[in-house]
Parts: structure tokens; sequence; C-alpha cells
């Protein structure tokens, strides 16, 4: 992929309704953090209705950015990898359909670097935002 798009991590996925954890670094955003944990916690997608359609409605919706790569997806769990423009960080982004809870879980997280100056949870927020509008 690049000089700057790092090692797919290890230990991805939707885990006993759970995400990985983020690290100490303010580069990762994750709806099963701890609400207290202002610098990790997001919350998770709502949805009501059918939720096959919204969890279609939340692929089409990432399928249509710049720079995906569509890693894995089936009923319940999507990962997607954003590359950056110009250096060509890569951001890994994963999403779990509780389709019982009206919810869809969230995870975003950069590969590189420490800091990510708020570009994973402006994405994160800004599919929330095209979300509630599809």
């Amino acid at each position: 992929m690049g000089v700057f798009s790092g090692k797919r991590p290890d230990r991805l996925g939707w885990h006993d309704g759970k995400w990985k954890p983020c690290a100490w670094m303010p580069n990762c955003v994750n709806s099963t953090a701890a609400v207290n944990d202002a610098q990790h916690h997001i919350a998770p997608l709502h949805f009501s209705g059918d939720a096959a359609g919204a969890w279609k409605r939340l692929t089409a919706l990432i399928a249509q950015h710049e720079r995906v790569n569509l890693v894995r997806q089936d009923n319940a769990y999507l990962y997607a990898e954003f590359k950056s423009r110009g250096m060509g960080y890569v951001d890994d982004v994963e999403f779990a359909l509780d389709a019982a809870a009206g919810l869809i879980q969230m995870r975003s997280a950069s590969r590189l670097g420490v800091r990510d100056f708020g570009v994973n949870r402006a994405r994160l927020e800004s599919l929330r935002a095209a979300f509630a509008e599809a």
C-alpha cells in the first residue's frame, strides 16, 4: 500500500459484544469504550425499523468514499481501510450490527502515529450525519 500504510493490526473484529480497546493514544474512537473516556468513546449509530436496510444504507455510504478498501463485509460486520490523501496513512474502521438493540457499533483507529488530529472521530461523525439523512 505504501510506506505510511503500516501493517494491518491483529485482533480486529467484534468479540463478546465489544471492540478491541483503544490504546492510550488519541488516534482511536470506539463505541464500546467507557462513556467517561471522552478521548476514545463515540456513540454508536442508532436506527429504527429494518436492520438489514440500515446495514445496507451504511454499507452504501462507506462504499462512496474515495480511497476506501472494503476488506471484509458480511451481514453483521464490516471492516474497511481508509487511506489518507497525500501521505497514504491508513485507518482501520469497523462496524458491527446489533439488530436487537437498533445499534451499529463502530471503531476507527490510525495504524501509525500518536495523534490523528481528530480525523477518525470526524469520519465517523460525518458518516453518522449522512446515515441520518439517507
